[in-house]
């Protein structure tokens, strides 16, 4: 820096660091700070600031807010805070410490080339190990026109993906593996798949050089899943190619420009329940040093302390109206900057707590996150449970909020795996599950279906595997879920032999049928669609290596997978009997067929009360052009004859059938198969889809 820049007061909104009026204006929230400094350095690995700007309190402080303009700098100017203030932690739960430097929590982009986080949580001063933040001009990108897709949630399918690990590995030939810029590099594949919409897991900064652990083998091990974050407005830097020349912007929304362009919606997976920053014991990075008592829940005898209700060292105290503010402007900052088509909220339970941790019965911050009118045509997904033990599927608050349905995994993979007795409880599935949001009046549309997803088995190891192998992650195998509802068809692990490979690959196919042909909204993990493998480890979040990188090898080999996976959304999509926003309820079609009726292998004897069922089967009646239906799943391990309603001046076509090998296992439309007989012969473990048809050019198209 050749000359001072000209200082002044500057503006208290908006927060952050904002080109503007020949400048730059920087604003931070700190309740009890009594001193703030604005620390600039002239480049991102410079050792120490080229100057310091002290804040007086008289003339850059509004109420909470300290502030001041710059004249003379702007976009990629590296900057940082050190605050002190009130050290009388146990009464008062402030952590000010002069000595360490601070991130702005407002930063659109972060460098993070010299950070030590060692040295950011001892005595010593930081600053020549600090992480700093970088100025971006926000107007500077031409977005052609591109704007949020609005895909209704009813034809919503999500594709669950990791931006580091959908292209890490070398099998991906990508140019810049592992980056925004290499998940353009897959788009064709996601198109050609049919999924809808991507939810990303976090890409919000996060300190990837924090070492958990060494593996077994010596290997350092390190927060792969980036839910440990500090940036709530910045890309994460690990994943751009150029974050030193302040690219991080440009590559995150050229990402989702081409995402959208291939009609695929962009889903972030956000987590505001906890931060990076640990328990007492961690680095100050930035809130705590800013503003601890209000971004934390503190236990109230002793506010040394931190609460825990995420398993992470800390907990947001998300209704706190200043951090509530945070949350709601981070959100909609992602939606009118980056055109963000929804966000999944991990551990979202923890978001309905008060100042006390106890359950809120109007959470402020998730209200205000429904009733944003910048939000109100955002897709908002909870995780709706947290690890204090806070479950609230299908008692979520607010009425707008999707939620994982934790139940539809656990019975949909009892059944297909041959559990008897819950047949009753699959069906609640398979009908939206109005048993859980019926009650409070919500839709199917409020529920997320899945059967794998990030955390837990992959689709392959859940049929491979009856047990975790978790070895690798250096806690002896005693993290990770216990139960998991999993088989492994008769051998643990990779087999050679052909009948349980045969098996397996059925199984897959009759839990992905499940899913697609459930009313809901379907969620796949990515990677199932060509038996990516995870060596059975069920909790790979510090697992950056093969074990978690999608194998682009494996897809090549497993084609026969993927083209079923491809056409069964299609089969979603060409039926709205699947995708309807509303429960079955009774009603009759022209041709006076219910929209459901339950049976068994016998018409109309579903069975509910038989503890020994395996079998369930509904006829489904077809509306807005849609034809009548007939489903048979055959959980039972021998093949069996199910009982056909007779539809008058109609029979039944063969469309989906699991046991039988691609590409007949599901048939597309006119080359559906005539069944003329008045019951179907439904092979052992086996999903089948009959359609009513007169001629099969009826079959919609």
């Amino acid at each position: 820096m050749t000359e001072a820049p000209q200082i002044s007061a500057g503006r208290p909104q908006p927060l952050g660091s904002t080109v503007v009026d020949g400048g730059v204006n920087f604003s931070v929230f700190s309740e009890h700070a009594t001193r703030v400094d604005l620390l600039l350095f002239d480049k991102c690995d410079d050792p120490q600031p080229s100057r310091t700007i002290h804040l007086h309190p008289d003339k850059h402080r509004s109420f909470h807010f300290w502030h001041c303009h710059v004249a003379g700098i702007g976009a990629g100017q590296v900057y940082a805070y050190r605050m002190d203030g009130p050290r009388d932690t146990k009464r008062t739960g402030a952590r000010f410490d002069h000595r360490k430097v601070l991130l702005d929590p407002y930063a659109r982009a972060n460098i993070n080339s010299r950070w030590n986080r060692t040295l950011a949580i001892g005595l010593q001063d930081n600053v020549e190990t600090c992480m700093r933040s970088l100025v971006v001009d926000l107007d500077d990108y031409d977005w052609e026109g591109d704007q949020p897709l609005r895909t209704p949630m009813e034809d919503t399918v999500i594709y669950e993906m990791h931006v580091r690990g959908l292209t890490a590995s070398p099998t991906s030939r990508a140019a810049a593996p592992g980056t925004f810029s290499a998940v353009v590099e897959k788009i064709p594949h996601l198109k050609r798949l049919g999924v809808t919409a991507v939810e990303l897991l976090p890409v919000f900064d996060f300190d990837e050089t924090h070492v958990l652990r060494t593996g077994p083998d010596g290997t350092p091990l390190h927060n792969y899943w980036g839910y440990d974050p500090y940036g709530f407005f910045a890309p994460h830097t690990g994943y751009c190619t150029s974050p030193h020349l302040n690219t991080h912007i440009a590559e995150f929304r050229d990402m989702v420009k081409a995402l959208h362009r291939a009609g695929i919606e962009v889903i972030l997976d956000v987590v505001f329940n906890h931060t990076s920053e640990g328990n007492e014991f961690g680095p100050t990075i930035s809130f705590r040093g800013q503003a601890n008592e209000a971004y934390y829940h503190l236990w109230p005898q002793d506010r040394t302390h931190y609460m825990d209700f995420t398993g992470c060292g800390n907990a947001v105290n998300a209704n706190h109206p200043f951090v509530a503010k945070f949350i709601i402007e981070s959100l909609e900052y992602w939606v009118t900057e980056h055109h963000i088509d929804g966000f999944r909220f991990d551990l979202a339970s923890e978001l309905s707590r008060g100042d006390q941790g106890y359950e809120m019965a109007v959470p402020p911050v998730l209200w205000a996150i429904e009733l944003s009118k910048v939000l109100a045509e955002t897709k908002i997904i909870a995780e709706p449970w947290d690890g204090g033990g806070l479950y609230q599927v299908g008692r979520f608050p607010g009425k707008r909020w999707a939620q994982w349905n934790g139940p539809f995994r656990d019975d949909v993979r009892r059944f297909v795996r041959g559990d008897a007795g819950v047949v009753g409880d699959l069906a609640k599935r398979l009908g939206g599950s109005e048993d859980l949001f019926g009650p409070q009046k919500e839709l199917p549309t409020n529920s997320i279906n899945f059967v794998t997803c990030h955390d837990g088995f992959t689709l392959n190891d859940l049929v491979s595997y009856d047990h975790k192998h978790n070895y690798a992650n250096g806690e002896a195998d005693t993290d990770g879920a216990g139960e998991n509802y999993s088989w492994n068809c008769g051998a643990e692990g990779p087999s050679d032999d052909p009948e349980v490979e045969r098996l397996r690959v059925r199984q897959i196919k009759n839990l992905l049928s499940v899913l697609m042909l459930s009313r809901g909204v379907p969620m796949l993990l990515a990677g199932d669609e060509f038996r990516n493998s995870q060596s059975g480890n069920n909790n790979a979040y510090c697992q950056d290596n093969p074990t978690s990188w999608l194998d682009w090898d494996q897809a090549e080999k497993e084609e026969e997978t993927f083209e079923f996976v491809r056409r069964l959304i299609g089969l979603r999509r060409r039926y709205r009997t699947f995708r309807a926003p509303h429960f079955y309820t009774g009603r009759l079609n022209s041709r006076q067929l219910p929209d459901i009726t339950w049976h068994g292998t016998r018409l109309e004897q579903p069975g509910w009360e038989d503890t020994n069922a395996r079998v369930l089967a509904c006829t489904l009646g077809g509306f807005d052009g849609d034809p009548d239906l007939h489903l048979i799943l055959n959980m039972y391990h021998l093949g069996l004859d199910f009982e056909l309603p007779r539809i008058r001046g109609h029979r039944w076509h063969r469309v989906l059938d699991t046991a039988q090998a691609g590409p007949r296992d599901l048939l597309p439309a006119g080359h559906e198969e005539p069944h003329d007989d008045h019951t179907f012969h439904a092979h052992g473990r086996s999903v089948v889809l009959l359609a009513a048809l007169s001629d099969a050019k009826d079959y919609p198209r």
